[in-house]
């Protein structure tokens, strides 16, 4: 959903739009309608609905709404089970049966790529669901007003205060439910964890990162490895079985300690940016096999220059954001050509996908 300053309020006889139809949900989870020429966001509705709209911001191309009342339902909206929800700004699609959301995500991934990167016959695999819809999450990050713990509110920074996430295991509930008599100071956060001997970012559905992994296995090529945007070695532990060299890269120091601390023999971690340490690797160690997983904000442009200017025979991307990896793909259209192109429901309930690209080079 755009962004939108605080300033761009509409007047009293602007503010709403009566039986708007709601016709795809858009990333981020807002349903999307038009009116008047205007593309018209509201949250929490879903396609093939009739809804009154209370705008709250106006600007040139786009406006901004709340539901007033919905006049026809969407046959794909369900009861949210989660009593914060809506308030609570953790999830976007409860409202939303589990298959519909995953039709939803596949089709944001398609037109990403045919309206960013102007793939009109790319073929989108089916995404892979998560085995778990609720109870999925391996570890939670809590925060504190000094009076209540949990999330915060959707759109603000006010703690809601949380006694049991859905999305959570009941591992990291029970350590919610431990975590909240200690009545932590205003300010204080917490990641709770399955696994309390992880402290940098790991992938958080442990079943759907296994069908995540198994797929980059069957597409890792020859005898070398790069792994950029490694952090604390997800992949190259994994894959460092399957090949001679495993190089990681990433920024942060601790998950390169932490990277290092459980590296195998054929492993090598460097820390530092992407951008600095890819075109000495690519020249030196002569990768069969790239794979890169940015965060949301994808690939730098000094990144991609190198990407297209020493050319790995072959590219996996991993990514979090489809109009940051379509982007991408059209920067590297040039030189690589698309195997195959694969979703996976990591986070289901909200507006996040994950979408892994295979790339070779022509």
């Amino acid at each position: 959903m755009p962004h939108h300053p605080d300033n761009a309020h509409p007047s009293k006889d602007q503010r709403l739009v009566r039986e708007l139809s709601i016709s795809e949900v858009a990333f981020g989870g807002a349903g999307v309608g038009r009116a008047e020429g205007k593309v018209i966001f509201v949250p929490f509705t879903v396609d093939q609905e009739i809804v009154d709209v209370r705008l709250d911001t106006i600007r040139r191309s786009y406006s901004l709404g709340q539901v007033e009342a919905i006049r026809q339902s969407s046959p794909h909206r369900i009861t949210a089970p989660c009593p914060y929800f809506q308030t609570c700004g953790g999830c976007d699609y409860q409202h939303i049966a589990y298959g519909h959301q995953l039709a939803v995500k596949q089709n944001q991934i398609e037109q990403a790529l045919r309206r960013i990167a102007k793939l009109s016959d790319c073929d989108v695999r089916p995404i892979k669901p998560s085995p778990k819809p609720f109870g999925y999450r391996n570890r939670i990050s809590v925060h504190s007003d000094g009076q209540n713990t949990g999330f915060f509110q959707k759109g603000s920074r006010n703690v809601v205060d949380i006694t049991n996430c859905l999305l959570a295991s009941e591992t990291v509930n029970a350590k919610l439910r431990a975590f909240r008599p200690a009545r932590p100071a205003a300010g204080a956060h917490a990641t709770l964890r399955e696994n309390e001997e992880i402290t940098t970012f790991s992938q958080t559905n442990d079943e759907v990162a296994e069908f995540l992994i198994e797929f980059i296995q069957s597409h890792v090529k020859g005898p070398v490895l790069v792994d950029g945007y490694c952090g604390s070695g997800f992949f190259s532990h994994r894959l460092a079985a399957l090949v001679e060299k495993v190089i990681g890269i990433d920024w942060s120091q601790p998950a390169i300690r932490q990277a290092q601390q459980t590296a195998t023999a054929n492993e090598t971690y460097l820390c530092g940016e992407l951008s600095e340490f890819l075109d000495q690797v690519l020249v030196a160690e002569n990768p069969n096999t790239v794979i890169v997983d940015p965060s949301a904000t994808g690939l730098s442009k000094e990144v991609i220059a190198t990407l297209v200017n020493r050319v790995p025979p072959n590219l996996i991307y991993v990514s979090c954001n489809p109009a940051t990896f379509a982007r991408d793909l059209q920067s590297l259209a040039d030189r690589f050509r698309i195997q195959e192109i694969q979703p996976f429901d990591m986070f289901p309930q909200t507006a996040e996908i994950e979408v892994v690209g295979v790339l070779e080079r022509i």
